[in-house]
């Protein structure tokens, strides 16, 4: 199933690689969708739907949530949309496959640099590059978290745009986990900021408040390459409701961010 995701998720990408696209607000400027937006969600939705018959969707767009199944897709068309619509390299459509209440299957593409994430449970992290490779879902590269210690870190992190009222604790908890570590990074898309903890270009990250579907795909991409997941309070994730996410690249890295953010609730 994961080699027919791969090349689901390829096909769904050339509707991202236009310059002929809408912008329309939901809530704001700081909350935009667009028309590849739409259009990359209905054709997983098609596509998936045939893929696995009788799954569930948990999607942003449309208020595509039905959750009534033993296996759901939690799909984010666009993850980063602010930045597709600016031509900011760093948009990914994420697609994620639960069982129950695990994350069993996951992809996640960034289309303008050609990285393709991918992991099964128990069975590695992996990069490929869809226009280089050989053969649509070989494996190109296994991933893996890096061993660096939190003062050597870098963390991935934002203020939360769509709720902008917690933006002095966050300014906070980021300002103290800067003192403390290497520096701070914000690409603009939780997605694939998880998959760079993966794959060791950073090893920290915090957002305080995200929709499953941004975190759902990446999070087993990030546990599959050794990493470590969890809510503000130390929790393992829900995967159908918001959370804030928080993930390291050890556990003593992840025990001190977690005392950090503590401080500061």
């Amino acid at each position: 199933m994961l080699h027919s995701l791969i090349d689901i998720v390829i096909e769904a990408s050339r509707l991202m690689l236009t310059d002929n696209f809408q912008i329309t607000q939901k809530q704001g400027a700081a909350n935009i969708v667009t028309s590849s937006d739409i259009a990359v969600q209905e054709f997983l939705r098609s596509r998936l739907g045939t893929l696995l018959p009788g799954s569930g969707f948990l999607c942003e767009e449309e208020d595509a949530h039905d959750l009534s199944h033993e296996y759901i897709w939690i799909i984010d068309p666009i993850d980063g949309t602010a930045n597709y619509s600016r031509g900011i390299r760093e948009c990914a459509i994420c697609v994620g496959l639960k069982h129950n209440e695990r994350m069993e299957l996951a992809v996640v593409y960034l289309p303008r640099t050609d990285e393709l994430f991918t992991a099964q449970r128990g069975k590695g992290a992996f990069l490929h590059h869809p226009k280089s490779d050989t053969g649509s879902g070989k494996p190109s590269m296994p991933i893996h978290v890096s061993e660096r210690p939190f003062p050597d870190s870098i963390m991935c992190t934002a203020l939360p745009v769509y709720y902008k009222e917690y933006a002095p604790v966050c300014a906070d908890i980021i300002r103290d986990v800067f003192l403390q570590c290497n520096d701070i990074r914000r690409f603009g898309a939780a997605a694939p900021e998880l998959c760079y903890l993966a794959m060791g270009r950073c090893e920290l990250y915090f957002e305080y408040l995200l929709s499953p579907w941004d975190f759902a795909a990446a999070s087993l991409i990030l546990e599959e390459a050794g990493g470590i997941l969890c809510d503000l309070e130390g929790q393992p994730l829900d995967y159908t409701k918001r959370s804030g996410v928080l993930a390291a690249n050890n556990q003593e890295n992840l025990n001190r961010l977690l005392a950090i953010v503590a401080e500061h609730r």
